[in-house]
């Protein structure tokens, strides 16, 4: 009882130290409900379709644009989500995965996302490891880059990366490169158990902190030396982690959808504030807005 009030009340000391948030006519807001008919009405506002080859995932895979379709949303009448879908027989050649990205223009400030993970395959055998995420990142073009930023939800619905069952990982990086004694430079937080279905995902980085929350549960806080240091892109993929494809060589496929998406800049918002908004914009019959300043930085997706 006395360490539950003590974390309460240093997060509530940690609220108080931040700068006041913008006024509203000041803030710099990204949010989208996917209420696309098409691939090319989605990239027209500023999403890539990833059909570069390489990391992660199998080596020798694709990726494909195949991959992205929209779905009616049978919790909102008239609305729409996005559906990516991954499927592979076991071999390189006939793995497809999938990604899209917004452009690399977020750094400080709320990001946030309705997001549906599969339990397991939608069709075919069960036993991969395949990872479904939601994660901002900057870029690799700069081997040992000491600016690199990434901050990911990453959940595996097969088990993986240690993990025998269901598991979500969350993970802030320094460098996507290996320490010199081979151990990986990030901190990270491990959510074991079936996560799947719908789930709002709210990413805090300020004042030196990354605050992960699972539908309104504050499940991971991060700093120091793992704190954001470059510009990133809002991104989503659906992969097959290398270790951990089946045997089988039946094909199989899996899904992830999402609803919304939404980005505050330099703006600390609880979960429940990040709803408010969305749903003050869904029923202004707002279905997107961008008015987060371009940066013109190449978004890592197709580069």
């Amino acid at each position: 009882m006395l360490r539950g009030l003590a974390c309460a009340a240093s997060f509530l000391a940690w609220q108080a130290a931040l700068p006041a948030d913008p006024p509203s006519s000041a803030r710099q807001v990204f949010f989208d409900d996917f209420s696309y008919a098409s691939r090319d009405e989605l990239e027209a506002h500023g999403w890539i379709v990833r059909t570069k080859p390489g990391w992660p995932g199998i080596e020798g895979a694709s990726w494909k644009k195949e991959g992205v379709s929209f779905a009616a949303d049978p919790a909102q009448p008239e609305g729409r989500i996005l559906r990516m879908t991954s499927s592979t027989d076991g071999t390189p050649a006939h793995t497809v995965q999938t990604q899209i990205c917004q452009q690399r223009k977020f750094k400080e400030g709320t990001y946030a996302a309705r997001v549906h993970f599969s339990y397991g395959p939608v069709s075919g055998p069960a036993g991969d490891g395949v990872v479904e995420s939601c994660y901002t990142y900057s870029t690799v073009d700069i081997p040992k880059n000491p600016n690199y930023s990434e901050c990911d939800f990453e959940y595996l619905p097969g088990g993986g990366w240690g993990q025998k069952g269901p598991a979500l990982f969350v993970t802030t990086w320094r460098t996507a490169d290996p320490l010199p004694d081979g151990t990986q430079d990030n901190n990270h937080n491990i959510i074991p158990g079936q996560e799947g279905g719908w789930h709002i995902l709210v990413l805090q980085v300020a004042g030196g902190h990354v605050r992960y929350f699972l539908d309104g549960r504050l499940i991971a806080d991060h700093g120091g030396p793992y704190y954001p240091r470059e510009i990133m892109s809002f991104n989503f993929n659906l992969w097959f982690t290398p270790e951990g494809v089946g045997p089988s060589r039946q094909s199989r496929s899996y899904e992830e959808a999402i609803d919304w998406v939404y980005f505050e800049k330099d703006a600390v918002l609880s979960p429940g504030e990040v709803e408010q908004k969305v749903q003050a914009l869904r029923q202004a019959g707002i279905p997107r807005q961008d008015t987060v300043e371009a940066t013109g930085l190449p978004c890592p997706c197709n580069n």
